[in-house]
């Protein structure tokens, strides 16, 4: 266990080493159980967090806000549009001013090619932590979330297959952080993963290329796919999921386009069968219901999606106790 991590930003969990996530999972466990049992556990009384959204959150604002009360502080929402950020205020002067009225400085920020650029410059410019709610890049709180359930789930990831599968979903281009982030660390644990999509939706040629050297070292094993039921095969995790093709095309029309030919990509529950009999489905949420994954799927016994989401709050109580105290 790490005991020192006072003041770490949060950026990508690529820049945490496995002891350093191991502790955030030991101390997740912990609060989750301290919130079962009505233990108090305010280890942040009087500290604020400003959460500042470029990009619309239900679960993230939530979560969040819990979080950091239920550790006894308070948190500051702010909506980007809401503030004098189209009209000057620079990242310098979002990190440096917020920094220094605020205990941390968590940020979502989805553009493409701008986010991640946004919240390193604010982490350059601030006094206190900046945490990342998600940016096109990197969805660091969620897959801390999900390596807690898998842990939950399935024990211990060493050996167990994860299939990281793109999904149909016509809402919009959603950004391609999720996976990108679970392929960075479940590689980091040891598993097997698929990396399953069409040609189009490839991810990232650096992150792919930090997660096959990350199998390398950890003695997990990382498999690119294009079949999507041949990705699900015999697997010990679904998580299948909507990302957009921009890199390939950063134009939402023909984005689009390519998407609609790949309507057949839904998790059913024909395809769910074909996973292992103990297989868990597994979806960031929200998903879009009877196109991206079928009602009898999400709604099934195989799913864990609401656990999930709950580990949200007791994963980013952990990273907010550990940095911010």
């Amino acid at each position: 266990m790490q005991t020192y991590l006072r003041g770490r930003d949060m950026i990508t969990t690529q820049e945490w080493t496995k002891e350093e996530i191991d502790t955030v999972m030991d101390v997740a466990m912990e609060l989750k159980r301290n919130r079962a049992l009505g233990l108090p556990h305010a280890y942040l009384r009087d500290k604020v967090l400003t959460m500042l959204f470029f990009f619309s959150s239900t679960r993230t604002r939530a979560s969040f806000e819990a979080g950091i009360a239920q550790l006894g502080g308070h948190g500051m929402f702010l909506a980007s549009s809401a503030t004098q950020i189209s009209h000057g205020d620079t990242t310098k002067e979002i990190g440096e001013i917020l920094g220094r009225y605020t205990d941390g400085l968590a940020i979502r920020h989805c553009d493409w090619g701008v986010g991640t650029q946004y919240l390193r410059w604010a982490a350059e410019a601030s006094r206190v932590p900046v945490l990342n709610m998600q940016c096109e890049t990197y969805h660091p709180f969620q897959i801390l979330a999900d390596l807690q359930t898998i842990m939950e789930k399935k024990g211990d990831p060493r050996g167990k297959t994860i299939t990281v599968s793109w999904a149909y979903a016509a809402s919009y281009q959603k950004p391609m952080s999720v996976p990108q982030s679970l392929i960075l660390l479940m590689t980091r644990y040891g598993m097997n993963v698929r990396l399953v999509h069409p040609p189009e939706f490839k991810l990232m040629p650096h992150i792919v290329e930090q997660a096959q050297e990350n199998a390398r070292k950890h003695h997990g094993s990382l498999e690119l796919m294009d079949d999507f039921e041949a990705g699900i095969k015999g697997t010990d995790v679904v998580y299948a999921k909507s990302w957009g093709a921009m890199n390939t095309t950063t134009d939402d029309e023909e984005g689009a386009r390519i998407i609609d030919k790949y309507k057949d990509w839904i998790t059913d529950e024909r395809r769910m069968a074909m996973a292992d009999r103990d297989a868990i489905y597994m979806h960031p949420l929200p998903a879009d219901r009877n196109v991206e994954v079928s009602d009898g799927v999400i709604d099934g016994p195989q799913s864990v999606v609401f656990d999930q989401a709950e580990n949200r709050l007791h994963a980013q109580k952990a990273v907010m106790a550990l940095t911010m105290n």
